[in-house]
């Protein structure tokens, strides 16, 4: 964490990314909406040619000084049962916020499987299953 990205709790950390996700989009000349309340399964809508993109924003961490993690479900807790659900059907893309280094990465849906996603810096070897984060940074462009 940078020392101007200094959030107390796991809400604050994803308002941060998701505050992020609209300045980055915004800035990249995409028009944004935000849905009202936290009910919806998607964070934000990014306006295309069609009608629009539903996007999930989550925060990736470290796993090792290689390979950083992003969660591709969601987890709640509701009537004191926990719960985990994935966002198949619900969003079109992630917007992810690593922030040790503030990178950025845009995430189609069909790249994601399971319940969460590795993307590698470096590794011993070169294999087709490896997500290269390079592959995923955002540069404004979302298709």
């Amino acid at each position: 964490m940078t020392s101007t990205d200094n959030p107390k709790n796991s809400k604050d950390i994803g308002d941060v990314t998701e505050a992020r996700a609209v300045f980055e989009l915004t800035k990249a000349g995409h028009t944004i909406a935000v849905p009202f309340g936290d009910n919806d399964g998607y964070d934000l809508l990014v306006e295309v040619d069609d009608g629009f993109l539903r996007i999930q924003c989550k925060t990736a961490w470290s796993i090792d000084s290689r390979v950083i993690r992003f969660n591709t479900h969601s987890q709640t807790t509701t009537d004191g049962e926990y719960r985990e659900r994935t966002y198949d059907g619900e969003v079109d893309a992630f917007f992810v916020r690593y922030p040790a280094t503030g990178t950025c990465y845009w995430i189609d849906i069909d790249e994601v499987s399971g319940h969460s996603m590795d993307l590698r810096e470096e590794a011993n070897i070169d294999h087709p299953s490896i997500n290269w984060a390079g592959e995923f940074e955002f540069d404004g462009s979302i298709s």
